[in-house]
């Protein structure tokens, strides 16, 4: 009758380990970033009315000042001529009691009114004017238009979008950092952005802007950079922050050694052949690799393979001793 073997629990468990050393990192940091125009603008009438002239060449530029749309004003000009007409009478009248006060032959009160009238007439005249401005709709700014939304003989209210207006050679990207990476952002400092799509074309931007507080409800910073380069105000580009000082030695791990906790992170490291499970602190993250700031010392050893099967106080059997390989990528 063949023996079996049993199961000894505290049997050593094979591990392999790395030695900590530290390495020259050059922290490159990948956050999502949104372009938008420097100018952008949804055009909308300032009253209501029927459109009577619509001129909007879809996706070309116009230049400032350029007549888009123009809305029925029919009563308007008509309200003008008859107070241009009210206002030549009362200019007569006014020259000529100016004439009758120098020779006394009114007396000042009389003039005044007349004066009144000619002054009032004017105001008139202006505000007209004013109600006959807000029918037109010129563009703001030189720019690139959008899609127009409406057509001739439409009615059309303040609230309606008549057709957007971008500047697309002067934009901005968006984007939000970390409060961790907040030190890689200054107004001046330089920027990599990357389009998506088959050509991730890549570009400089610079720093424009930074918002001075912190997005409290996911602890990001947001920033502003100004980007000169063909792309579409609303795509998702990505942005590479990287440090502007040279590399600095920092003690890396792979990423998968780092035990999560509620409240904490943990690794486990050999000690006097024994395993050991150590809190420890990070800071700059790749793809595969996690700088620790706290709790690891060059020379110790981490458990990097098995630790499936240590429990803290485990004794080991080292299995491979590996290198400090890259694996900052």
């Amino acid at each position: 009758q063949k023996s079996i073997d049993k199961f000894d629990p505290n049997a050593a468990v094979s591990v392999d380990i790395t030695i900590v050393e530290k390495q020259a990192v050059q922290k490159v940091v990948e956050v999502n970033g949104t372009v938008i125009s420097n100018d952008f603008v949804e055009l909308r009438p300032e009253t209501n009315g029927r459109v009577v002239f619509l001129q909007i060449p879809e996706g070309k530029v116009v230049s400032a000042g350029t007549v888009l749309v123009k809305l029925n004003d029919a009563d308007l000009q008509a309200q003008l001529e008859k107070i241009k007409a009210q206002l030549e009478l009362a200019q007569i009248n006014e020259q000529r009691n100016k004439q009758l006060l120098n020779i006394k032959g009114i007396n000042q009160s009389d003039y005044d009114l007349s004066l009144q009238q000619l002054k009032s007439l004017k105001a008139d005249m202006a505000y007209t004017q004013s109600l006959i401005e807000k029918t037109i709709i010129r563009a703001p700014f030189t720019g690139q238009l959008g899609l127009r939304q409406i057509s001739v003989g439409a009615y059309i209210s303040t609230s309606t979008t008549v057709v957007t207006l971008q500047k697309t050679n002067d934009l901005k990207v968006d984007f939000t950092v970390p409060e961790l990476y907040k030190n890689l952002v200054a107004v001046g400092n330089k920027v990599s952005i990357e389009s998506i799509g088959a050509d991730k074309n890549k570009f400089e931007a610079t720093i424009s802007a930074i918002e001075p507080q912190i997005i409290a409800a996911s602890r990001n910073l947001k920033v502003r950079a100004s980007v000169n380069g063909k792309l579409l105000p609303g795509s998702y580009t990505k942005v590479y922050l990287t440090d502007e000082d040279k590399a600095a030695a920092s003690i890396m791990v792979p990423s998968n050694v780092i035990i999560p906790d509620s409240k904490t992170k943990q690794i486990v490291v050999v000690r006097e052949g024994k395993a050991k499970f150590i809190s420890i602190e990070t800071g700059y993250r790749t793809q595969t690799a996690v700088e620790v700031t706290k709790g690891l010392q060059v020379g110790d050893s981490v458990v990097v393979a098995g630790m499936l099967f240590v429990k803290d106080g485990s004794r080991l059997k080292i299995g491979k001793a590996l290198s400090n390989i890259d694996i900052t990528k």
